[in-house]
């Protein structure tokens, strides 16, 4: 699995870190200037949306009987930024620069 200050070095992207379950920082690496603010509530996102994809992956495992789990990545995007997360780890991309399997790689300690 790559480290932080590995995964900054990929075009694009300008934060990584890892979370806790509930929402808090392990540690982080910035190439931008982060509020304590934003800090947190990044934490807090990748936290509950990693839980609610959790969530759908064993409902819809269930329903479809077609296998979803263990859950793995997910990834968000909206205007000019992404969101890319495996595990507990995740990275905030600039769109427009950014390579996503070699991130997805990076993230899941393939590549």
């Amino acid at each position: 699995m790559s480290s932080l200050k590995h995964l900054l070095k990929i075009d694009g992207v300008v934060a990584a870190g890892e979370f806790t379950t509930d929402g808090g920082w392990v540690n982080y690496e910035s190439k931008m200037e982060m509020s304590p603010e934003l800090v947190n509530v990044s934490a807090k996102f990748c936290a509950t949306i990693t839980m609610m994809h959790h969530t759908l992956a064993d409902a819809f495992s269930r329903a479809s009987k077609m296998k979803w789990e263990p859950h793995r990545m997910w990834m968000s995007t909206g205007g000019d930024w992404a969101v890319m997360v495996c595990s507990n780890r995740g990275v905030f991309v600039e769109a427009a620069k950014a390579d996503y399997n070699k991130i997805f790689q990076a993230l899941s300690g393939k590549g």
